[in-house]
């Protein structure tokens, strides 16, 4: 009995983590693939540098199509029209003309997150769906008329964080659901860099960063975002209790308006999370410390994780590739929009509701140097 145990424990282990597995009979399983035909995209905004990285990324791409660009800044849609080749006739001055003209099955959001919710709400009016970039919303208010919007059109709102696409956090998460490690009591996750003046991002770009009001905060929202996405997701849509977060202006000569440095701790009835978010640190980095009962998972960059055992020292191993359609922020946009694959876990409108308060109560907590207790601000849709 003990042996048999023993095999399950490994090939569980083995499957999660991408290990070399022992023999077993199994069937081939087909993946369902979305439609050939390219998937019809509009992108709103150009102000969000992650455009550049898009469009580089995906211009050669034959599943997905540009077919129209909202952007009221005529020097900056030129400068994106003539640096990747665009045609002129896809620019428009705004997103309901180019909803109206272009016709795009999804809509691409890149505009500063204060914009997030006008962009969707204008979405929602031509049943489009969204998926924009992290983090949903400058505000809990903000994300409530978003999810309404969602609810009037009809409509998905993903949100694309680099992170969900490194495997390395998906084997975490595996780990994790598969008892692997045991039930989570300490999460912590590090995410940042030099900061965005530092490692010299577009002028339009560092401008709405180091805005309040367009940013909703400093590294506090640009970075933090991140490790309350992945937490809530390791929670399964729990809700923290309590929301506590420090920041400062290490740098206020650079970041006047805005904190560069910011921790956020979480607590629920048996665990606890710290997400570091910073402009301040030497080299970029994001990763993910997950302590549970039993074990540990630390996250390495994209694709690996070390992992310590009962009993066993710690190992490092190459995470399993990821299911195809959920691989990139373009395959899990088409599996989603045309095979109707359930949108759910780190990008998902659920999720980001959570995440966009725990962002909130940090901003207040860290205004206000009190613990924010989320049971006292407990709204409909988030029991």
């Amino acid at each position: 009995m003990r042996r048999i145990i023993l095999r399950s424990f490994l090939l569980t282990l083995a499957a999660i983590v991408g290990l070399p597995q022992p023999h077993v009979s199994a069937q081939s399983k087909q993946v369902a693939t979305a439609s050939s035909d390219p998937l019809r995209v509009a992108i709103a905004g150009l102000v969000h540098g992650h455009v550049s990285g898009f469009l580089q990324q995906n211009q050669r791409r034959s599943d997905i199509q540009v077919v129209g660009v909202a952007e009221e800044d005529n020097k900056l849609a030129s400068f994106y029209e003539s640096k990747f080749g665009l045609a002129h006739n896809i620019f428009f001055q705004n997103v309901d003309e180019m909803l109206e003209k272009a016709k795009p099955q999804a809509v691409l959001v890149y505009t500063n997150t204060f914009d997030h919710r006008r962009v969707v709400e204008a979405c929602a009016r031509h049943g489009v769906p969204v998926m924009m970039e992290k983090p949903l919303a400058v505000s809990i208010e903000d994300a409530l008329a978003i999810e309404a919007a969602a609810q009037r059109g009809k409509i998905q709102v993903l949100v694309n964080y680099e992170t969900t696409w490194y495997r390395s956090n998906r084997a975490a998460y595996d780990l994790v659901h598969e008892n692997a490690i045991g039930a989570v009591r300490k999460v912590v996750v590090h995410d940042g860099h030099s900061g965005p003046k530092e490692i010299n991002v577009e002028s339009w770009f560092l401008a709405w960063l180091t805005d309040p009001k367009l940013n909703g905060a400093g590294a506090l929202f640009d970075f933090g975002c991140y490790g309350a996405d992945l937490m809530t997701w390791l929670m399964d849509n729990r809700r923290p209790d309590t929301v506590t977060a420090i920041t400062q202006r290490i740098k206020p000569d650079i970041y006047s308006r805005v904190d560069d440095e910011a921790t956020i701790v979480l607590t629920y009835p048996k665990a606890q999370a710290i997400l570091q978010a910073s402009w301040n640190w030497p080299f970029s980095r994001k990763d993910m410390e997950v302590y549970g009962q039993t074990g540990y998972a630390i996250t390495v960059e994209r694709d690996a994780v070390r992992v310590r055992l009962p009993g066993q020292v710690e190992k490092l191993h190459d995470a399993k590739p990821l299911d195809p359609r959920e691989s990139d922020s373009v395959n899990y946009l088409r599996a989603v929009i045309l095979d109707g694959m359930p949108s759910q876990g780190l990008s998902s409108l659920e999720t980001n509701m959570i995440v966009t308060e725990i962002l909130d109560a940090a901003r207040q907590s860290s205004a206000t140097g009190k613990t924010i207790h989320l049971a006292d601000t407990r709204r409909a849709g988030l029991e």
